[in-house]
């Protein structure tokens, strides 16, 4: 049996791998809690649901256009003109199985082989292994805690080279929850205009800012640019609807059609159903999404009171979405020596699960979400720090 060679570099889920693990031990009896799921842990607003189910009794079950419903790209463009000042045409927007699958056909239908896509790390662990099945070559740009998690465009000028084709810019950042300011984001942006990169913005999380801080969009700059600027979002995150697959990407209408010709012969159109959800969500009201981002705020506030008492552990404040990447390099010895045995560590102990920063291109770091509640996250964190403690004494003893 033959195997692409196309898959030969591409590397099983940390954390799929964690959740394996954890299943185990629940299977054993062992009472787990999970810190590692990246969705909110709301239901769908009653009002998407409504519409899903008057579309069944419609028998809304048949195709639909590829790139989707015209409703649908129409209320999508609408999405950023609300909420941005800067609508964007129907032609211009195309409706996937989530945001990760309008990445994916992004990526396909913009590198070639040997292409080289600058990514500030940490990343979301799904980058890399996308641009290497196109065959392009990721190049992590690191920024750590000192750095608040967000390069600079001096970083990402040293790691520019004549095979620079893409930036992924990711604010709110998953896994980190940092925020880029409009002066930082402006920065960035004028850098990769000025060297002719294009620039994909990944905002699945930019409805999950907590103020002071602002959310800075490159819809603007997709409205000027259009040619070098593409902007993702989806209802994943922002509307608790990781399960429904609606995910919609701002482009060139001539990237637009490329795409929906290759989702032509993969996917066609995404669920029907799910599309009809998608538009209510995208027209009704906002209330649910306004209560999940003051809960996260509140959720995040209650974990860095806790942390801020580990003195084994470093975590910039997170401004969006809904985790925590903690650095741990002072627990590293001889119990654990990386991010993936602190895990497989805190899972066994304190029963807890969370997410090596191997996975997100950072191994000093590991990854909590708080998308539980609130006394669930303070039990679990304080497992957590009474582990963590056990091992940087350890550490400390050499």
């Amino acid at each position: 049996m033959q195997i692409s060679h196309r898959l030969s570099n591409i590397k099983p889920s940390l954390t799929l791998s964690v959740n394996s693990r954890a299943l185990e031990l629940k299977a054993q009896g062992v009472s787990v809690t999970s810190l590692a799921v990246g969705e909110p842990d709301f239901p769908t607003p009653p009002h998407v649901c409504a519409a899903a189910k008057a579309a069944i009794d419609a028998n809304f079950c048949h195709y639909t256009a590829v790139p989707g419903i015209p409703e649908l790209r129409k209320a999508a463009g609408d999405y950023f003109g609300r909420t941005y000042g800067v609508p964007v045409p129907r032609e211009s927007i195309i409706i996937g199985a989530g945001g990760k699958h309008c990445l994916y056909n992004f990526i396909q239908t913009t590198i070639n082989p040997g292409d080289e896509v600058l990514l500030p790390a940490p990343y979301w662990l799904s980058y890399p292994d996308m641009i290497m099945l196109a065959e392009g070559v990721p190049v992590p740009v690191a920024a750590g805690p000192e750095q608040g998690f967000k390069v600079t465009p001096a970083m990402l000028e040293a790691h520019r080279t004549p095979k620079t084709r893409l930036l992924i810019l990711n604010s709110p950042s998953n896994p980190t929850g940092a925020v880029y300011t409009e002066a930082e984001f402006t920065a960035i942006m004028d850098w990769a205009l000025g060297q002719d990169i294009f620039v994909l913005s990944d905002e699945i999380y930019d409805q999950l800012v907590f103020p002071p801080a602002v959310m800075t969009s490159a819809i603007g700059w997709f409205a000027e640019y259009p040619r070098q600027v593409a902007v993702l979002n989806g209802l994943s995150k922002s509307y608790a609807m990781t399960g429904w697959r609606v995910g919609f990407l701002a482009a060139h209408p001539d990237l637009i059609k490329k795409i929906s010709s290759m989702q032509g012969h993969s996917t066609s159109n995404i669920c029907s159903i799910a599309q009809k959800a998608g538009l209510a969500a995208l027209t009704g009201p906002m209330d649910g999404v306004r209560e999940m981002r003051q809960a996260f705020q509140r959720r995040r506030d209650l974990a860095m009171h806790i942390i801020a008492d580990w003195p084994f552990a470093v975590c910039p404040r997170p401004d969006g979405a809904f985790y925590l990447f903690v650095d741990v390099r002072k627990c590293f010895g001889r119990l654990a020596a990386n991010s993936t045995e602190v895990c497989t560590r805190l899972l066994d102990k304190a029963h807890v699960a969370v997410v090596p920063g191997a996975a997100f291109g950072d191994d000093n770091c590991i990854r909590f979400s708080y998308a539980v509640a609130d006394d669930v996250l303070a039990k679990a964190l304080d497992r957590i720090g009474a582990e963590l403690a056990v091992l940087a004494a350890e550490a400390a003893r050499g």
